[in-house]
């Protein structure tokens, strides 16, 4: 978060090697909620509903699991994380619906803050990694290079398709 480029300057010079105390944990413990995730769309819910996801899920799960491993791209995997910030209201908005409140002053506000969540810390926050991807490939491994790539390139379009059906359900009924 921008508190934490404050807090640890050094993040935002080197999000490779460089990560806050408690850092390491964070995205650990994200690989476990993803997994714990992963395996209860598995159990309780039929695949036509949650495979983008499942592929969502499965793409968070290699990426982070890599930094974990390694000790290595934690700082640029907590910046992947503020895209969870948006997730609240996303959360929220799917109650909303199974309480039948569509129809409130609540879920309208909901709607307000989660498109503004959603571009600033999705569609921005992807942009900037993929921005500090592209930057930075001279100093990333080959491989390391392809996946983050090849996760960008799923993430981004799964974002955008996402927010256009947040606007069109929202929005534009």
């Amino acid at each position: 978060s921008p508190h934490r480029f404050c807090l640890h300057p050094g993040l935002s010079e080197d999000l490779v090697g460089t990560h806050p105390p408690g850092a390491h944990s964070l995205v650990a413990m994200s690989v476990g909620y993803f997994l714990e995730d992963f395996v209860d769309m598995l159990c309780n819910q039929k695949l036509h509903q949650s495979w983008e996801l499942l592929f969502h899920h499965s793409v968070v799960i290699v990426c982070f699991g890599i930094a974990v491993l390694l000790h290595q791209y934690v700082g640029f995997a907590l910046v992947a994380l503020l895209v969870e910030i948006n997730s609240i209201f996303l959360h929220l908005r799917q109650i909303l619906l199974m309480a039948n409140l569509v129809h409130t002053a609540c879920y309208r506000l909901n709607s307000i803050i989660n498109l503004g969540t959603y571009v600033v810390f999705r569609i921005a926050t992807l942009a900037w990694m993929t921005r500090w991807l592209f930057l930075n490939r001279e100093n990333v491994p080959p491989a390391t290079y392809a996946v983050g790539t090849v996760g960008m390139a799923i993430m981004t379009p799964m974002n955008i398709i996402l927010f256009y059906r947040l606007l069109r359900s929202d929005f534009f009924k």
